[in-house]
Protein backbone atom coordinates (compact mmCIF):
# COMPACT_ATOMS: atom_id res chain seq x y z
CA UNK A 1 0.00 0.00 0.00
CA UNK A 2 2.79 2.39 0.87
CA UNK A 3 4.65 1.64 -2.35
CA UNK A 4 1.45 2.15 -4.34
CA UNK A 5 0.86 5.51 -2.67
CA UNK A 6 4.43 6.67 -3.29
CA UNK A 7 4.63 5.56 -6.92
CA UNK A 8 1.17 6.91 -7.79
CA UNK A 9 2.16 10.22 -6.22
CA UNK A 10 5.37 10.44 -8.24
CA UNK A 11 4.07 9.10 -11.57
CA UNK A 12 0.31 9.56 -11.53
CA UNK A 13 -2.33 6.91 -12.09
CA UNK A 14 -2.12 6.67 -15.86
CA UNK A 15 1.67 6.30 -16.03
CA UNK A 16 1.96 3.80 -13.18
CA UNK A 17 2.02 0.08 -13.87
CA UNK A 18 1.69 -2.82 -11.50
CA UNK A 19 5.31 -3.63 -12.34
CA UNK A 20 6.30 -0.15 -11.08
CA UNK A 21 4.57 -0.86 -7.77
CA UNK A 22 6.22 -4.27 -7.50
CA UNK A 23 9.65 -2.76 -8.11
CA UNK A 24 9.08 -0.04 -5.50
CA UNK A 25 7.88 -2.62 -2.97
CA UNK A 26 10.74 -4.97 -3.90
CA UNK A 27 8.38 -7.89 -4.48
CA UNK A 28 7.66 -10.05 -7.53
CA UNK A 29 4.99 -8.71 -9.88
CA UNK A 30 2.92 -11.83 -9.24
CA UNK A 31 2.65 -10.92 -5.57
CA UNK A 32 1.16 -7.56 -6.45
CA UNK A 33 -1.33 -9.18 -8.85
CA UNK A 34 -2.29 -11.66 -6.13
CA UNK A 35 -3.48 -8.86 -3.84
CA UNK A 36 -4.44 -6.22 -6.39
CA UNK A 37 -6.23 -7.47 -9.48
CA UNK A 38 -6.55 -4.08 -11.16
CA UNK A 39 -4.95 -0.65 -11.14
CA UNK A 40 -8.10 0.64 -9.42
CA UNK A 41 -7.37 -1.79 -6.57
CA UNK A 42 -3.92 -0.22 -6.30
CA UNK A 43 -5.44 3.26 -6.26
CA UNK A 44 -7.75 2.18 -3.44
CA UNK A 45 -4.73 0.83 -1.58
CA UNK A 46 -2.95 4.16 -2.07
CA UNK A 47 -6.00 6.01 -0.74
CA UNK A 48 -6.02 3.68 2.27
CA UNK A 49 -2.34 4.48 2.81
CA UNK A 50 -3.10 8.23 2.64
CA UNK A 51 -5.91 7.76 5.16
CA UNK A 52 -3.60 5.81 7.45
CA UNK A 53 -0.84 8.42 7.18
CA UNK A 54 -3.31 11.21 7.93
CA UNK A 55 -4.62 9.32 10.97
CA UNK A 56 -1.09 8.79 12.25
CA UNK A 57 -0.30 12.46 11.83
CA UNK A 58 -3.48 13.75 13.47
CA UNK A 59 -3.13 11.20 16.30
CA UNK A 60 0.38 12.48 17.00
CA UNK A 61 -0.90 16.07 16.95
CA UNK A 62 -3.58 15.13 19.49
CA UNK A 63 -0.78 14.96 22.06
CA UNK A 64 -0.52 18.74 21.90
CA UNK A 65 -2.86 20.29 24.48
CA UNK A 66 -3.94 23.31 22.45
CA UNK A 67 -5.92 23.06 19.17
CA UNK A 68 -4.20 26.16 17.74
CA UNK A 69 -0.85 24.48 18.38
CA UNK A 70 -2.14 21.33 16.66
CA UNK A 71 -3.09 23.33 13.59
CA UNK A 72 0.25 25.14 13.57
CA UNK A 73 2.10 21.85 13.97
CA UNK A 74 0.20 20.53 10.95
CA UNK A 75 1.37 23.56 8.95
CA UNK A 76 4.92 22.81 10.10
CA UNK A 77 4.53 19.21 8.90
CA UNK A 78 3.32 20.45 5.51
CA UNK A 79 6.23 22.88 5.21
CA UNK A 80 8.61 20.11 6.27
CA UNK A 81 7.58 18.23 3.13
CA UNK A 82 8.06 21.26 0.88
CA UNK A 83 10.60 19.60 -1.42
CA UNK A 84 8.24 16.70 -2.05
CA UNK A 85 5.34 19.09 -2.61
CA UNK A 86 7.39 21.17 -5.04
CA UNK A 87 8.24 18.08 -7.04
CA UNK A 88 4.91 16.21 -6.97
CA UNK A 89 2.25 18.31 -5.19
CA UNK A 90 0.09 17.16 -2.30
CA UNK A 91 -0.18 13.36 -2.41
CA UNK A 92 -3.93 13.27 -1.85
CA UNK A 93 -4.78 16.50 -3.65
CA UNK A 94 -2.98 15.57 -6.85
CA UNK A 95 -4.51 12.10 -6.80
CA UNK A 96 -7.98 13.58 -6.25
CA UNK A 97 -7.50 15.97 -9.17
CA UNK A 98 -6.33 13.17 -11.45
CA UNK A 99 -9.13 10.83 -10.42
CA UNK A 100 -11.74 13.55 -10.94
CA UNK A 101 -11.23 13.10 -14.67
CA UNK A 102 -12.42 9.47 -14.33
CA UNK A 103 -15.91 10.07 -12.88
CA UNK A 104 -17.28 6.67 -13.77
CA UNK A 105 -15.39 4.56 -11.23
CA UNK A 106 -16.12 6.40 -7.96
CA UNK A 107 -12.45 6.71 -7.08
CA UNK A 108 -12.73 10.48 -7.33
CA UNK A 109 -15.23 10.45 -4.45
CA UNK A 110 -12.99 8.13 -2.43
CA UNK A 111 -10.09 10.58 -2.83
CA UNK A 112 -12.43 13.38 -1.77
CA UNK A 113 -13.31 11.36 1.33
CA UNK A 114 -9.66 11.43 2.41
CA UNK A 115 -9.57 15.20 2.03
CA UNK A 116 -12.88 15.39 3.93
CA UNK A 117 -11.17 13.67 6.88
CA UNK A 118 -8.62 16.49 6.96
CA UNK A 119 -11.31 19.16 6.71
CA UNK A 120 -13.32 17.52 9.50
CA UNK A 121 -10.28 17.20 11.76
CA UNK A 122 -9.42 20.85 11.14
CA UNK A 123 -13.00 21.94 11.84
CA UNK A 124 -12.85 20.14 15.20
CA UNK A 125 -9.74 22.12 16.09
CA UNK A 126 -11.43 25.42 15.18
CA UNK A 127 -14.52 24.43 17.21
CA UNK A 128 -12.30 23.63 20.21
CA UNK A 129 -10.90 27.14 19.89
CA UNK A 130 -14.45 28.46 20.21
CA UNK A 131 -14.36 30.01 16.75
CA UNK A 132 -17.57 30.55 14.79
CA UNK A 133 -17.87 29.02 11.33
CA UNK A 134 -15.43 26.22 12.10
CA UNK A 135 -16.29 24.37 8.88
CA UNK A 136 -15.60 27.46 6.76
CA UNK A 137 -12.33 28.09 8.60
CA UNK A 138 -11.35 24.46 8.00
CA UNK A 139 -12.08 24.80 4.29
CA UNK A 140 -9.97 27.96 4.17
CA UNK A 141 -7.16 26.21 6.04
CA UNK A 142 -7.10 23.07 3.90
CA UNK A 143 -7.65 25.14 0.76
CA UNK A 144 -4.60 27.24 1.64
CA UNK A 145 -2.54 24.06 1.95
CA UNK A 146 -3.82 22.71 -1.35
CA UNK A 147 -3.12 26.04 -3.03
CA UNK A 148 0.41 26.38 -1.71
CA UNK A 149 1.14 22.77 -2.66
CA UNK A 150 -0.19 23.30 -6.15
CA UNK A 151 1.78 26.50 -6.66
CA UNK A 152 4.98 25.06 -5.21
CA UNK A 153 4.59 22.14 -7.60
CA UNK A 154 3.62 24.13 -10.68
CA UNK A 155 6.42 26.65 -10.16
CA UNK A 156 8.87 24.05 -8.76
CA UNK A 157 9.57 26.41 -5.85
CA UNK A 158 9.61 24.72 -2.42
CA UNK A 159 10.02 28.07 -0.69
CA UNK A 160 6.44 28.89 -1.63
CA UNK A 161 5.50 26.34 1.02
CA UNK A 162 7.75 28.08 3.55
CA UNK A 163 6.40 31.56 2.90
CA UNK A 164 2.76 30.55 2.66
CA UNK A 165 3.13 28.30 5.70
CA UNK A 166 4.34 31.32 7.69
CA UNK A 167 1.34 33.33 6.47
CA UNK A 168 -1.00 30.50 7.40
CA UNK A 169 0.55 30.29 10.88
CA UNK A 170 0.16 34.06 11.33
CA UNK A 171 -3.48 33.76 10.23
CA UNK A 172 -4.05 31.03 12.83
CA UNK A 173 -2.51 33.28 15.50
CA UNK A 174 -4.80 36.14 14.50
CA UNK A 175 -8.04 34.20 14.95
CA UNK A 176 -9.95 35.11 18.10
CA UNK A 177 -12.87 33.29 19.66
CA UNK A 178 -16.19 35.12 19.65
CA UNK A 179 -17.08 36.54 23.06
Amino acid sequence: MTAAAEVLHRQGVERTTIADIAAAADVPVGNVYYYFKTKDDLVRAALAAHTHRLAELTDSLAELPDPRERLKALVDAWVGRRDLAARYGCPTGTLAAELDKRHEDGLDREAGDVLRLLVDWSARQFRELGLPDAEDLALTFVGAYQGMSLLANALREPEIMTGQGARLTAWLDSLQAAN
